[in-house]
């Protein structure tokens, strides 16, 4: 007598799939979001944490600085939305990039800083010590987010759906 599995196309995974993309998608508009308005108060604290990296010169740093809460709120809301997911899921990633590649070589070069994701960040103060490896560590766990995203854009509750008309969970009956 043998024992065979159900016989579904694919196995689960075309059933959970997307409902991992939607938790990501979310999870990842999340981030964005309150990174963006984190630091949407104060954009001349934002340029002066992109400064804090000593990678740009100080004028494009701080154009940087206070362009980076607009550029990561508009992020937020086209995720939050799941319109051009794949789109903003590669501009996150290469956003994520830099950023790991910055807070790299801030640690690299010995420089005390924070990283200024969350908050106004810039030069810490006599004695702090900063924590870049955990920093890396999540910007990772973010661009994994935006990695399944460019993979598997399609999720439901989306713009992206609505305007293709297309399910997004495969029929296991088909």
């Amino acid at each position: 007598m043998s024992v065979t599995a159900p016989s579904t196309r694919g196995g689960r995974w075309p059933l959970v799939r997307p409902w991992l993309g939607l938790a990501a998608r979310f999870g990842l508009a999340a981030v964005w979001l309150v990174a963006g308005a984190s630091k949407v108060s104060d954009l001349a604290a934002s340029g002066r944490a992109v400064n804090a990296y000593q990678v740009l010169p100080y004028d494009v740093a701080t154009v940087v600085g206070a362009a980076l809460p607009f550029v990561e709120l508009a992020l937020g809301v086209l995720l939050l939305l799941g319109l051009a997911t794949r789109l903003v899921a590669g501009v996150s990633a290469t956003l994520l990039v830099v950023f790991i590649a910055g807070i790299a070589s801030a640690w690299a070069r010995g420089l005390a800083i924070d990283c200024g994701c969350f908050g106004s960040g810039g030069q810490l103060a006599a004695g702090q010590a900063p924590s870049y490896l955990p920093e890396i560590l999540r910007d990772l766990g973010f661009l994994v987010l935006a990695g399944f995203l460019l993979i598997w854009p399609r999720t439901p509750v989306s713009v992206d759906g609505w305007l293709s008309g297309e399910p997004v969970v495969e029929d296991e009956d088909e």
